[in-house]
C-alpha cells in the first residue's frame, strides 16, 4: 500500500511542481495556473476555500494559413507550451474617475505573469492574472515575434468550469441585442427556455440566437452555497465582444466571440493584448454593482484636460413607445412608409402616435425647465424625417 502512494505521489508531481498560485491582497481569491500533460495552459479559481472555477482550459484556435512557410503551418495555440519564466508582483493605488458614483477609485491587485513557449510553431505567448479581493481578470499577450505577426482567430477557447449547477440570471447569446427579459433557472435550464421560445425569436428579424446553450455577458450566478459569482470582461478594444456557450455534461462555459460575416473572429496585428476576462466573486450581490473591477481593468483616461466633460440626464418620447402608451406609427392608413416619398399631410393620424412636433415640444419644456441637457426622440413626423434624433437643447 505504501509502494502505491509513493507511486500515485510521483505520477502527480510533475502536475504539482507547475502550478502556481497566486491570491488576493486579503487572500480570499486565490487563483491557480498549471499546464497539463499536454500542455495546456489551465486555471482554476477560489474564494474563502470554495470553488469558484474548476480547472478550466485556456488557448486559442488561429485560422489556416494557406500561405504560411514550411513548418510554420501550426494554427492551435491550444497545447504544446511549455514555461519559460514567470514572475509575480502588487500594485495599489488610488486614482480618480472623470465621473463616476465615487470620488475615488482603489486599484489594489497581486499580478501572476506566466510566459510560455510553443516549441512546434516557435510562438511565444503571456497569460496574465491579476486579482483582486473581488475577483480576478485574465488575459492574452502577444508580444512581437516572426513567426506571430499578423494572424486571425478562429476561435477563443477560454474556459470557465463551474462547480454546479447554478442558479443564473441569463438572457440568450445574440449577436444583434440585448433586449430580452431575463431568465432564472439552473444553468441546465438554459436549454429547455431557448428551445422553448425559438420560433419566437426566429419570428423577430433583430434577434439572432446563436446557440442553444448560449447567453451574454455579463453572467450573473449564485451557488447553492450562497457564493455569487459574474462572468464578464473588460477592456474590449479592437477585439470581439464575447458571449459564453454552456457545456452541460460538465457545467463548463466557454468563451463564444461575434464572428464577421465569413465566421472570422478577430484581426489581430502583434503586439497585442486581447480583452481581460473576468471572474467576480462575493457573498454579498449588491458587491456585483459597487465593485469596479471592469473600470480597474480598462486603461487609464488618455485625455489629459477632462474638464469639459460632465454627467448629463436625458428625458425621452421612445420609452413610451416601448411601453406601449404610444405608437411608433404615425398613421394606420398606410401598409409601408417610403420616408422623404410618403406624403404625411394626406395621411389621417392615429392619435396614439408618441413622437409628434407637440409632444417633442412638451418634453424639450420640461427638460429646460427642469435642468435636463437632452431629448431623446425615436419616430418620425412632419419635420422629423429620421427614425432617430437627438434634440439638443441650450438650457
Amino acid at each position: 500500500m505504501k509502494k502505491l502512494n509513493v507511486l500515485v505521489m510521483g505520477l502527480l508531481l510533475p502536475m504539482l511542481a507547475a502550478a502556481q498560485t497566486i491570491k488576493s491582497p486579503n487572500g480570499n481569491v486565490s487563483v491557480t495556473f498549471s499546464l497539463t500533460e499536454k500542455g495546456q495552459p489551465t486555471y482554476e479559481m477560489s474564494y474563502k476555500g470554495k470553488t469558484v472555477c474548476k480547472p478550466s482550459h485556456l488557448g486559442l484556435e488561429l485560422a489556416k494559413d494557406k500561405h504560411a512557410s514550411k513548418g510554420m503551418e501550426e494554427t492551435s495555440l491550444m497545447d504544446g507550451f511549455t514555461e519559460t519564466g514567470s514572475k509575480t508582483s502588487t500594485f495599489d493605488e488610488t486614482w480618480k474617475p472623470v465621473w463616476g458614483e465615487t470620488a475615488t477609485i482603489r486599484n489594489h491587485y497581486n499580478e501572476m505573469e506566466v510566459n510560455l513557449n510553443q516549441a512546434a510553431s516557435k510562438r511565444n505567448i503571456t497569460i496574465r492574472f491579476r486579482v483582486y479581493d473581488y475577483g480576478m481578470g485574465l488575459r492574452y499577450e502577444f508580444p512581437q515575434q516572426e513567426s506571430l505577426n499578423y494572424f486571425v482567430i478562429q476561435e477563443e477557447h477560454t474556459q470557465f468550469a463551474m462547480a454546479g449547477d447554478h442558479t443564473a440570471y441569463w438572457i440568450p447569446g445574440d449577436y444583434d441585442t440585448q433586449e430580452y427579459d431575463y431568465n432564472i433557472t439552473p444553468l441546465t435550464g438554459i436549454r429547455p427556455i431557448i428551445a422553448k421560445n425559438r420560433e419566437a425569436y426566429k419570428s423577430n428579424s433583430s434577434t439572432t440566437v446563436f446557440s442553444d446553450t448560449g447567453v451574454q455577458t455579463s453572467l450573473q450566478m449564485k451557488t447553492k452555497d450562497g457564493l455569487y459569482i459574474n462572468i464578464h470582461e473588460a477592456a474590449c478594444l479592437d477585439y470581439p465582444t464575447m458571449h459564453l456557450n454552456l457545456d452541460e455534461k460538465t457545467l463548463t462555459f466557454e468563451s463564444w466571440l461575434t464572428p464577421d460575416a465569413v465566421g472570422r473572429k478577430g484581426f489581430i496585428q502583434t503586439p497585442f493584448n486581447t480583452p481581460w476576462r473576468t471572474v467576480l466573486v462575493s457573498d454579498d450581490a449588491r458587491d456585483m454593482l459597487s465593485c469596479k473591477l471592469t473600470l480597474n481593468l480598462n486603461e487609464p483616461c488618455k485625455i489629459k484636460d477632462t474638464s469639459w466633460i460632465h454627467p448629463t440626464k436625458y428625458c425621452g418620447v421612445w420609452w413610451n413607445m416601448i411601453v406601449g402608451t404610444k405608437t411608433w406609427s404615425y398613421t394606420n392608413d398606410l401598409p409601408s412608409v417610403r420616408l422623404g416619398v410618403t406624403d404625411y399631410s394626406k395621411c389621417k393620424p392615429n392619435g396614439t402616435h408618441g413622437a409628434t412636433n407637440e409632444e417633442v415640444k412638451r418634453y424639450i419644456d420640461f427638460a429646460a425647465k427642469n435642468g435636463l441637457q437632452e431629448v431623446l426622440v425615436e419616430g418620425w413626423n412632419e419635420g422629423w424625417e429620421d427614425w432617430f434624433g437627438h434634440q439638443k437643447l441650450d438650457v
